[in-house]
């Protein structure tokens, strides 16, 4: 009797210990994700005489220097554009790519050398707070913009607008009408067929497709960019020229050349277009900043031009050279992250991206030259889903609908104005293939 006595109360123990072992590394995990995921439940950022309504200009700008990025804050300070502020709201990613987090949590880790990760399937690698002691903190942060919800499974810009600037003159001298799309290959949480796509035979990623509508000298110029999913292989992209009548394999060197005479680069798409192993990625610590995040619908829109037949109105634009969104800026929680290029070649020494805490977007980069000076400043304005078109509600999709590259040292600018659209229909895998482009240019 006395041991069977002893037996249940060692069992009894080892019940409740292994019971409040799990219950601790639930809570533990679950922590995690709301931290990572839900950072404004519990406590929303302020800073001192900041709040939604006001607007921030040369007059009062110096009171908020520590919640704007340097480059932003002297654009403001020289008289060149303001900030209106918003509220700060929650941008949830969609539940099934939380859900795919919460279930790799733990199995994620980097390899030995940077463009290596092993355990990744679905959702955000890795998701705990950055540690300032982890030397490879930014390469982590890296690995969560690349493998983040942005455009989701797929997408397409239909249409894009692309306007080239002279900020002095404030001349448009040229406007440029795209289709742009984008397919996940693999981490797919929504759209079937999840969680890849397969026969995938070059076993990629993610793919890009461009094509030109307009105007007539560049109509149905096109572009393939194939992202691996062995982040050490290099991309493979292609060009087809509608005057040439010809598909072309671009070079490595051409993704950092102005992309057909714009402001940007191949390399500065979404923020940063490029392999994990192009860039050594330095944590430089979190902090709140205001952040281009807004609610379309709400805002005073361009009424005068690209406006589609059923009546959505892209971004106006305003400021010095008409190269500035109007759009509201939230005060958010930002991981500052800088990037220098592996290669010496590069045509930069680093970039530095302010990448959004809880969307992993990149909603503000600035680019430095290779002599260290300031260069370009990159600004991607976030719609919230749920105030945009229909089709865009509820699909947890932090929606790119404006951007402005500002060239500083040659006074020019290149803005976008989109219409993005989160519908697998518009962007079948057949339409990311070498084939798919000689038969749209024929």
């Amino acid at each position: 009797m006395k041991r069977a006595f002893r037996k249940s109360v060692f069992n009894g123990l080892v019940i409740g210990l292994t019971a409040g072992a799990f219950s601790a590394g639930a809570f533990a995990s679950d922590k995690v994700i709301n931290e990572s995921f839900h950072p404004y439940k519990d406590q929303m950022p302020s800073h001192e005489g900041l709040s939604a309504g006001m607007t921030i200009d040369e007059s009062n700008v110096a009171q908020f220097k520590d919640v704007i990025d340097p480059a932003f804050y002297t654009f403001i300070e020289n008289g060149w554009t303001s900030i209106a502020v918003g509220k700060t709201t929650s941008f949830d990613l969609h539940p099934a790519y939380v859900d795919a987090t919460r279930n790799a949590l733990g199995e994620v880790s980097l390899g030995e050398q940077v463009g290596e990760i092993n355990g990744w399937k679905a959702g955000r690698p890795f998701p705990q707070e950055p540690d300032a002691d982890d030397p490879r903190a930014g390469e982590k942060l890296a690995w969560n913009y690349k493998y983040g919800y942005n455009w989701g499974d797929s997408a397409a810009i239909m249409p894009f607008y692309w306007k080239y600037r002279d900020m002095e003159s404030a001349k448009v001298e040229r406007t440029i009408k795209f289709n742009f799309h984008f397919l996940n290959y693999k981490g797919r949480v929504i759209q079937e067929p999840t969680p890849e796509i397969t026969p995938n035979p070059s076993d990629l990623f993610r793919a890009i497709y461009v094509q030109v509508l307009d105007p007539a000298d560049v109509r149905n110029t096109q572009l393939l960019i194939h992202r691996a999913a062995d982040d050490l292989k290099r991309d493979n992209s292609w060009l087809y020229l509608g005057f040439q009548r010809r598909v072309r394999r671009l070079a490595t060197g051409q993704v950092t050349d102005a992309f057909l005479g714009s402001d940007l680069m191949i390399e500065d798409f979404e923020g940063y277009n490029g392999r994990i192993s192009d860039m050594d990625w330095t944590y430089k610590g979190t902090r709140y900043m205001l952040m281009p995040f807004y609610n379309h619908n709400e805002l005073k829109l361009d009424e005068e031009t690209h406006s589609d037949s059923n009546g959505y109105q892209v971004v106006a634009f305003s400021g010095k050279g008409g190269c500035f969104p109007d759009i509201t800026w939230q005060l958010r929680k930002v991981y500052e992250v800088e990037a220098k290029p592996v290669d010496e070649s590069h045509p930069l020494s680093k970039r530095i991206h302010y990448m959004d805490a809880q969307t992993f977007t990149i909603p503000r980069t600035v680019a430095y030259d290779r002599k260290g000076s300031l260069w370009k400043t990159f600004t991607i304005g976030q719609a919230h889903p749920d105030h945009h078109l229909p089709k865009n509600e509820g699909t947890g999709v932090s929606i790119d609908d404006s951007f402005s590259m500002i060239d500083v040292q040659a006074s020019h600018c290149t803005t976008g104005q989109f219409k993005g659209q989160v519908d697998p229909e518009l962007s079948p895998p057949n339409m990311f293939n070498v084939q798919h482009l000689r038969a749209t240019g024929s």
